[in-house]
């Protein structure tokens, strides 16, 4: 195995940044420690949602993607890595470290999950009713637990109730100026931008019922884009965990971001919202009764349709600190 280099810390980086976040804002930094092999992600303070993620909590969700992303690049280029959550209690930026040094018994499942990588989407388009086989959705909840999440596929009942609360958040949002102007602020229905949601990413508005997909036009006008029925019934998957601390939501960070590799390998295509998840009113309401999750931390559409758009990331050189 080659000694760790730049350019293979700068491959690494560049996987990680491929994760989901809220709105697309990427609030993640990275610094490389040379002499120690040691890669470090942080919180980028610049880069939070005060009014729609005021504790952070999403934050630490896209942050753990991230790491997970890290964790499969470094795994298919043969290495170890050996992660630590929240190493430092006086610097609540420090995320996580992750030893890059070690190449004795790489996961095998983990870098399988490579290629599928690059090629994970978020698919704000209809998809089709065809029913998600329940061995492909036991993978699934076998991913989440393998990261130390759940994943529930709630019942009709429950899912109508989730169409519900989605449908009750839009409303509050609608009511709060401040949530729509922070949303509009990384809505990009403007010049390109190498963060936030393009215009190409929106997807069609939707005709009729609500469906678990954040409207990103917030009512403001998007020339040229269309309108399409969304499925009758959306498959939908509630991830969660026990405990709702910030070392449980990088758990479900990259928990989400196995579940959305392993949906994507298997054929599937994905759109997450949390809509109802910023609203705490709402939030308990969401849980699954029949399960024993504690707190959902994201909402999950999974099906079969047309792959989403492509959405753009900040350049490495930005993320990147070698020291």
């Amino acid at each position: 195995m080659p000694p760790l280099n730049v350019p293979a810390v700068t491959a690494f980086v560049a996987d990680a940044a491929a994760a989901p976040s809220l709105h697309n804002a990427q609030p993640w930094k990275f610094r490389f420690v040379r002499d120690t092999g040691i890669l470090r992600l942080y919180a980028d303070p610049e880069r939070t949602l005060p009014r729609t993620d005021p504790d952070d909590r999403e934050l630490h969700l896209g942050c753990g993607a991230a790491l997970f992303n890290l964790r499969v690049a470094a795994t298919a280029a043969g290495r170890e890595p050996v992660t630590r959550l929240l190493p430092d209690p006086a610097d609540p930026e420090l995320l996580a470290e992750v030893d890059l040094t070690g190449t004795a018994h790489p996961d095998e499942a983990l870098a399988e999950l490579h290629p599928a990588l690059r090629r994970r989407r978020t698919s704000r388009n209809p998809f089709r009713e065809d029913e998600i086989p329940q061995p492909l959705r036991e993978r699934l909840c076998e991913a989440a637990r393998l990261e130390g999440a759940g994943l529930v596929f709630p019942g009709p009942w429950h899912v109508g109730s989730v169409l519900e609360l989605v449908r009750d958040a839009e409303g509050a949002e609608a009511a709060d100026p401040s949530v729509r102007e922070e949303t509009a602020r990384w809505a990009r229905t403007g010049p390109a931008a190498p963060d936030g949601i393009p215009v190409e990413a929106f997807g069609p508005a939707r005709h009729g019922a609500a469906t678990p997909v954040r409207d990103f036009a917030a009512d403001r006008p998007v020339p040229g884009r269309s309108w399409a029925h969304f499925e009758q019934r959306p498959q939908i998957a509630l991830l969660g965990t026990a405990h709702d601390r910030p070392a449980d939501w990088l758990a479900a960070g990259q928990a989400l971001e196995r579940v959305l590799l392993r949906a994507t390998a298997d054929g599937l295509v994905a759109s997450v919202t949390s809509q109802p998840l910023e609203w705490p009113e709402l939030r308990w309401a969401i849980r699954d009764p029949a399960s024993a999750m504690g707190y959902v931390q994201m909402v999950i559409r999974l099906g079969y349709g047309p792959e989403g758009h492509l959405t753009p990331r900040r350049p490495v050189t930005d993320l990147l600190d070698i020291v």
